[in-house]
């Protein structure tokens, strides 16, 4: 066996290996802050974006699966109980920003050196992880009544994310 780690055989550095794994807990924050909530509602949201985050060790994409596997490896096993804590940016346009500059630069990334195959999945990963994290629970509404399933806010940063990743 090999003591050479599995980002290098897949062809990344170090600090290319932290931005893809970074990314999609930064993504799950970014699209859960989009719009204010209660404390509930954001326990939902992180929930679902891990959710989308720990199945994805399942993925037939070994870049993929092996950044899964690092995040959960990293902040707990949802499946197992743990819950890592909520995370809310102090400041969350600035945090947003940052988040779709670095999907910017690891769609850049992605292009000049994974598979094409590996590219596209963990692309369609983040979004995957956004639109989950945004539809997770409503904004508004009285007593969990009414409200917006998904808010202006969350939409955009929904789609401002999957330009960001646009080859």
């Amino acid at each position: 066996m090999s003591d050479t780690p599995l980002y290098s055989m897949l062809g990344f550095t170090d600090s290319e290996w932290g931005l893809l794994v970074g990314l999609p807990q930064s993504v799950l924050t970014a699209a859960s802050a989009a719009t204010p909530d209660s404390a509930r509602k954001t326990r939902a949201e992180t929930a679902a974006g891990l959710e989308v985050i720990s199945d994805a060790r399942a993925s037939a994409s070994t870049l993929v699966a092996a950044v899964a596997g690092a995040i959960v490896s990293r902040v707990g096993d949802p499946e197992i109980g743990e819950e890592p804590p909520v995370i809310e940016p102090s400041d969350p346009i600035a945090y947003t920003e940052d988040v779709l500059g670095r999907a910017a630069e690891a769609n850049a990334l992605l292009v000049a050196k994974a598979e094409q195959a590996d590219a596209e999945t963990y692309k369609h990963w983040l979004v995957e992880i956004a639109e989950s994290v945004v539809g997770a629970a409503s904004t508004g509404g009285v007593l969990g009544i009414g409200g917006e399933a998904v808010t202006d806010t969350e939409r955009a940063f929904r789609d401002d994310l999957a330009k960001a990743l646009a080859d």
